[in-house]
């Protein structure tokens, strides 16, 4: 197959982007790239008359010592057995008019499954319509600014990662006490247990608390009161003696 197409763009600016292959796969009409793959390589669409085919493949491109570049792609359907083979060249050169440049394609392609079941000129048809729309988003490509390597900006590098914090070892059971010294009880407890030595243990349970825990006693009240509570039960002590008495006498009688 052959085919042409103009495009109003540099010679050597068409070069450069068939040069690149990541402007190459942006000109591609369609192309949905795979993530970590080749550049020229994904899911392309083709359209031919009112049916659809979808490809997965990839496609090389190589520069050749003639100027011209060589195209070498391979695509298998995504839904079905068949599968595609092109083998083209591309070459750039200056218009008639100088307006611009033509680029021409030229090669073979072979093919098996749906796109064999479609008319001839259909499948014609979309070919061209693909490679038309490729120059013209190759020229588009070739117009973007490219920046210089020196005026990119340095990938951030990735933070180096912190040392975990250090965690405090739990003290030795020899450094919580110090046992070459000796200890002193409280003041109280030396003297509970001073007070506690020669007793027995009932005593000890039994006895009355002492110190600041030591109940206060009453008040010591004297007067009258103290001597009518002493001569009450002497009292009574004399009564009852004085009725003893007295029955005690009556019975002799």
């Amino acid at each position: 197959m052959e085919h042409e197409v103009f495009v109003p763009v540099p010679v050597d600016r068409l070069r450069e982007a068939l040069a690149d292959p990541a402007r190459v796969a942006r000109a591609v009409p369609g192309l949905q790239q795979d993530a970590g793959a080749e550049p020229i390589a994904g899911r392309l669409k083709v359209r031919v008359g009112s049916h659809s085919v979808t490809y997965r493949g990839s496609v090389r491109v190589s520069g050749q010592d003639d100027g011209s570049y060589a195209v070498e792609g391979e695509a298998v359907e995504a839904r079905g057995t068949g599968a595609v083979k092109l083998a083209l060249t591309i070459r750039v050169r200056e218009a008639d008019d100088s307006s611009g440049s033509a680029v021409t394609f030229d090669g073979t392609a072979s093919a098996d499954g749906r796109v064999t079941e479609l008319p001839s000129d259909a499948v014609a048809s979309a070919v061209g319509r693909l490679l038309s729309r490729f120059a013209e988003n190759l020229g588009v490509a070739a117009e973007e600014p490219q920046e210089p390597e020196a005026m990119k900006a340095p990938e951030p590098e990735a933070p180096e990662p912190e040392a975990p914090a250090a965690v405090p070892e739990p003290p030795s059971v020899f450094e919580t006490e110090d046992l070459t010294e000796p200890v002193v009880p409280p003041a109280e407890a030396a003297h509970a247990r001073r007070t506690m030595i020669g007793r027995s243990a009932e005593e000890v349970d039994h006895a009355p608390p002492r110190g600041r825990y030591a109940p206060v006693p009453a008040p010591h009240t004297g007067g009258a009161n103290s001597a009518l509570r002493w001569a009450a039960p002497a009292a009574a002590v004399v009564l009852a003696s004085a009725i003893v008495v007295g029955r005690a006498l009556r019975r002799r009688r």
